[in-house]
């Protein structure tokens, strides 16, 4: 009997008790290639010594400071080197506890920088449809995974929503790419227009979905006609790296790809690798500025923000992917495993789509390529291969729900940047008797 409200009330997971590089182990002796990160989060893999040890040197220095009182060397520290290689124009820090508060805190940046700029009357968000951002009241409100809306719909304040730039599903065959993002950028500034450009605040997505559509990339000019669209109205534009961030796609921000600079960016996962809880989110000097110049004070505070030992980690992830180059290895590492995936899955009658950036990749699972008809959600395949996966020692991050937030089911892979090609070529193969034996289980 656990007393912990484990995800799954009815079963206790295995109990982890250690890991090294690549890999977990349970206290029974098994051990499990992680293909996921847990959720895109261990970026540097398991036990790295460096950050233990820059996690001991500031427990021994500082292990707290609460930031109403003090700020820690180690967090300035932190700071300045986000800032320094963030997209243009970001200038400011903001330090929280994980994803969820990052979006949170982004949310109510962006609404004070309204409310002192003398625009009260801004008081609407637009995202877009099966996005993800957080499970706290404003991110899940912001958030567009049905499934997890649901239950606390009443609770939520109201958001405007548009189409996802999802183009395995959402082009149509006589469209061109060009054609489909016009019609995209189309509908988001009818919203704007519907909703009356002078009460929204700001639009937020993430650059390339995570968790509930599957590492889905944007199309090429997307998020320079999003962009565009935000400074003809007036409104900012909220990036959400929580998951594709943090040099998960090949470049420290998921947005460089797309030569656009939001206003604000929230970050998580991989910013402390899973070494310590840790989240933050990056300002646009302009929202700064009004705020200094006004109240003179961000109102919004919690117990455990700028925490130096979190800071320690999440500094020392950065000094690491730096020294030992691991944007480049996500860029070739990524680029093999998609050649892996494509060789071992393009012709699968079972999978309609293999997409995404670095090493942040993703199979669309369909029950007939040609339609592209899902799955039905009775038979929860993603869950099957799921635990198919763990039973042959590999953690991946399946999910259902992918297309309307009940139909359709994806896994994602998202591992270590300091995987080897070997691993690559265990994790497909691995991966690909997890799917072959998960089909055999349910009706096709």
């Amino acid at each position: 009997m656990t007393h912990i409200l484990h995800r799954s009330l009815r079963q206790t997971p295995p109990v982890a008790v250690g890991g090294a590089g690549v890999y977990l182990y349970d206290s029974h002796g098994r051990s499990y290639l992680d293909a996921s990160g847990g959720a895109a989060v261990s970026s540097l893999g398991h036990g790295h010594p460096d950050v233990i040890a820059a996690m001991h040197r500031q427990i021994d220095q500082c292990a707290y400071a609460h930031t109403a009182f003090f700020t820690t060397e180690v967090a300035e520290r932190l700071a300045d080197r986000l800032v320094a290689n963030a997209p243009a124009g970001i200038e400011g820090v903001y330090l929280v506890s994980g994803g969820s508060e990052a979006m949170e805190t982004a949310l109510k940046l962006a609404r004070q920088y309204c409310v002192e700029g003398g625009e009260p009357q801004r008081s609407l968000f637009i995202a877009r449809r099966q996005s993800y951002h957080g499970n706290t009241l404003g991110a899940l409100a912001v958030g567009g995974n049905e499934w997890r809306r649901q239950p606390f719909a009443p609770l939520l304040i109201d958001v405007e929503r548009v189409s996802a730039c999802y183009e395995y599903r959402g082009r149509a065959e006589d469209q061109t790419v060009d054609q489909y993002t016009a019609m995209l950028l189309d509908e988001l500034e009818a919203a704007i227009l519907q909703a009356g450009p002078d009460r929204v605040i700001a639009f937020c997505a993430e650059p390339v979905v995570g968790a509930t559509g599957g590492a889905i990339p944007p199309t090429p000019g997307y998020f320079r006609g999003v962009r565009a669209l935000c400074d003809k109205y007036g409104i900012l534009f909220i990036a959400d790296e929580v998951m594709c961030g943090m040099g998960r796609t090949g470049t420290m921000y998921a947005i460089e790809q797309d030569g656009v600079a939001p206003d604000l960016i929230a970050v998580a996962k991989g910013l402390g690798a899973g070494y310590q809880p840790i989240g933050a989110v990056l300002v646009n000097g302009a929202i700064v500025e009004r705020l200094r110049a006004g109240s003179g004070a961000f109102l919004h505070g919690h117990t455990y923000i700028g925490h130096p030992v979190a800071a320690a980690a999440a500094l020392a992830v950065q000094q690491v992917i730096e020294r030992d180059d691991l944007l480049t290895q996500v860029r070739l590492r990524g680029a093999q495993l998609r050649a892996m995936l494509d060789e071992e899955f393009e012709d699968h009658p079972h999978v309609g789509d293999i997409r995404g950036r670095g090493l942040f990749l993703a199979l669309e699972l369909v029950r007939e390529r040609a339609h592209k008809t899902p799955f039905a959600p009775e038979l929860k395949l993603h869950a099957a291969i799921k635990a198919r996966a763990m039973e042959n020692g590999l953690l991946v991050y399946p999910m259902g729900g992918t297309i309307d937030g009940r139909h359709g089911d994806h896994v994602l892979l998202a591992p270590p940047f300091v995987v080897t090609q070997g691993d690559l070529g265990e994790i497909v193969g691995r991966l690909k008797e997890s799917v072959e034996g998960a089909l055999k289980t349910v009706a096709i």
